[in-house]
């Protein structure tokens, strides 16, 4: 199992690359403004990653100091994102804080760390590494059954080599029936009305999306 990358110096502490104010361009808020907190720290390198950036840097922030600057957005959704959170313990206290003041919280992590300590008011957004992103072997199965119908689980997919592997593993573990299933292709490698089709021709469950944000406003980062 991964190590989580200790990046906090305290329990109340947390290593911020950005907080920033934008529409939500994925997931089930999609279009929705949403205060994103983006956390600095990755222990994956996958290959079409669009958040590399996040991987170092940043600055140590306190959790009241967080809390304070989400606050000033006066938002009704507030998304935890990376890089990838969990690899930091502290994002756990962030987390339920957020959901003490009464945000819709919502946690973008990848499928390769453990989610079972997360607050089970926050909903989380699981990004199962297929194939193509050379990490495929870093996801955990158990954190499958941990998911709960307000939850969302999300493949990004490349090719159809990554297709069929996610469509494999959502008939394997009957997903369709436990939560939403998101389908995306990777931006600039799979067109998108490939992706679209197959979907349609397979009749699957799933929610197909792109990413809004890159539509509006392209590779710029803080977005």
């Amino acid at each position: 199992m991964l190590k989580p990358v200790q990046y906090d110096v305290a329990a109340d502490t947390l290593r911020i690359t950005e907080i920033f104010y934008s529409l939500q361009g994925e997931s089930r808020t999609v279009g929705w403004p949403t205060v994103f907190v983006r956390l600095t720290g990755c222990p994956l390198r996958c290959n079409y990653c669009d958040s590399e950036y996040a991987f170092s840097g940043g600055e140590d922030m306190a959790l009241d100091a967080i809390l304070a600057q989400v606050e000033s957005y006066s938002p009704h959704y507030v998304c935890v994102t990376g890089g990838e959170p969990l690899a930091q313990r502290a994002s756990l206290n962030l987390l339920t804080r957020l959901c003490d003041v009464g945000y819709e919280v919502s946690l973008e992590t990848s499928g390769a760390l453990d989610i079972a300590p997360v607050d089970p008011r926050v909903i989380l957004v699981m990004d199962m590494k297929t194939p193509s992103s050379n990490e495929e072997e870093k996801n955990l199965l158990h954190n499958l059954a941990l998911l709960h119908v307000k939850d969302q689980l999300k493949f990004v997919i490349a090719d159809r080599a990554d297709y069929d592997w996610a469509c494999a593993l959502v008939k394997q573990h009957m997903l369709e029936a436990q939560c939403e299933v998101l389908f995306s292709p990777v931006h600039g490698a799979l067109a998108a009305q490939h992706l679209a089709q197959w979907i349609l021709e397979d009749r699957l469950q799933v929610r197909f999306q792109l990413q809004l944000h890159k539509i509006l406003w392209g590779e710029e980062p803080g977005r």
